[in-house]
Parts: structure tokens; C-alpha cells; sequence
């Protein structure tokens, strides 16, 4: 873990859930995070709730990852203030439930412009930054144990999560071609897709909840499982990481 400590994480959607997870990870390791959410004051929050000595290497930013000026606004900020990136954790998502045939096209869209077009845009920001400074960082992606096999649901209980299932399906192909144009550019930066089963997260509440049956991972165990594959040495690659809870009731 020594080679990070210098560096600076970008965390996406870390004011919550697996995201705010990921982060005490990191501020636990020594390493300066800088967390991106649509709300401030949530960061701040969290940040005051730390222990005393995690807060001064915890910075927060207001950043709506599927708004391409605003992303780019806030990594030229942190490419300035912090000099450049070596991890980038991509963890903003939506869920927004609904049918694909009479849902909500425009909750449709958020779901893309978020889940998939925001992983788009912070690692494009990311890779220029370790690019220019020859730095072979990592980047993260979380994906879900739904972009993988497809759930088939009971005629009388259809599935609301289409496109989300659709936006993990996108960032399962998205995690093999970064590999690919990382290679391709002659660098060694690794991606890491980690697809977690069902976690207790706000993200799941009034939904996925209805139908469990209480087998639930929490946030700190998918966190650990970004850490295993960040302390991986520099010529090892966990490309895929599944987590479920034993017992797992959808996939």
C-alpha cells in the first residue's frame, strides 16, 4: 500500500453507502481522498464524524458525475489543488425503479447519464491525469452481481430495474475495454470491476428489500474487497471481484 500514499483517490458517490465505505478504507491507509458527491453538506457530514486525525487528508466536492462540464470542472480543480490522481473509485449510481414499456424515460436517462456516461467521464479526467504524469494508477469501477447473469423474475412481481440492469450490463463491457485501451496506450494502469450482491445501502431501500429474505453484505465488506485488490503488487490484476451474501436470493 506504501505506493498510494503519496497519491491522491478521487471516490465518486462517497458521501454514502459503499462509496463512503471505500473512502474510510482509504483515509484508514493513509491515503488523501478527495470525495465527489451531489451534496456537500452531506460530505462534510461524514467528514465530521471521522476521528479527529482522518479528517485534514478528507477533501469534498460538489460533482454530478453525469454532467460532462461539471466533471470536468471539478478534475481540472483537483488536478490544481492536489496534483494529479492515481486511484479512481467510480461508485455514483442510481436505481431509479421502473418498468421500461410505461416507466419514466427521463429516470431512464438519469440511470445512463449516471451509472454508465459518469464512469465515462471521470475516467477519461483520470486517465489524462496519470497519463500525463506517467503514473500506472488503478481504477475501480462498481458494478453489480446484475450485470451479469440476468435475474428472471415471477410474472405477477416484474422487474423494475431494467435499465439499471441494462447500465451494469454497459459497465461489464466497459471494464474489458478499458483494460484493452489501457494497453493499448503502452501503460500499466489496472481497472477493477467489483459487482456486489444484494448490500444493505440506501440505494436498495423500498425495493430489493420487499423481496429479501435478510441475507444482506454491508458496505464494509465490499470495501474490503477494493482494498484486497488495491494492495495487489504492480503486475497483479483483480479484474472482476463478486461478492454475495451467502444465500443470495436474486442471482
Amino acid at each position: 500500500m506504501e505506493r498510494w500514499c503519496s497519491k491522491v483517490a478521487v471516490v465518486t458517490g462517497a458521501s454514502k453507502g459503499i462509496g463512503a465505505a471505500i473512502v474510510h478504507c482509504l483515509l484508514k491507509n493513509g491515503i488523501r481522498v478527495v470525495g465527489l458527491s451531489r451534496s456537500v453538506e452531506n460530505m462534510e457530514e461524514f467528514r465530521n464524524e471521522l476521528p479527529l486525525e482522518l479528517q485534514p487528508i478528507l477533501s469534498a466536492l460538489k460533482c454530478n458525475v453525469g454532467d460532462v462540464e461539471c466533471v470536468n470542472k471539478t478534475f481540472d480543480e483537483i488536478e490544481s489543488k492536489y496534483g494529479g490522481i492515481g486511484i479512481l473509485v467510480n461508485s455514483a449510481g442510481t436505481m431509479n425503479p421502473n418498468l421500461l414499456l410505461t416507466g419514466d424515460v427521463a429516470a431512464m436517462q438519469e440511470i445512463l447519464q449516471t451509472n454508465v456516461l459518469g464512469v465515462v467521464h471521470c475516467t477519461q479526467k483520470a486517465f489524462s491525469s496519470m497519463r500525463q504524469r506517467k503514473f500506472d494508477g488503478h481504477v475501480f469501477i462498481l458494478n453489480s452481481i446484475l450485470g451479469h447473469p440476468i435475474p428472471i423474475f415471477p410474472k405477477d412481481i416484474p422487474s423494475m430495474l431494467g435499465m439499471y440492469i441494462a447500465s451494469k450490463w454497459a459497465i461489464k463491457a466497459l471494464t474489458e475495454y478499458y483494460r484493452q485501451e489501457f494497453r493499448h496506450f503502452d501503460t500499466k494502469i489496472k481497472v477493477t470491476s467489483i459487482s456486489p450482491g444484494i448490500t444493505d445501502t440506501t440505494a436498495i431501500d423500498g425495493y430489493a428489500m420487499t423481496y429479501s429474505d435478510g441475507n444482506f453484505l454491508n458496505a464494509n465488506d465490499i470495501a474490503e474487497s477494493f482494498l484486497y485488490a488495491l494492495a495487489t503488487p504492480p503486475h497483479v490484476q483483480i479484474h472482476e471481484v463478486t461478492v454475495k451474501p451467502v444465500a443470495e436470493f436474486i442471482v
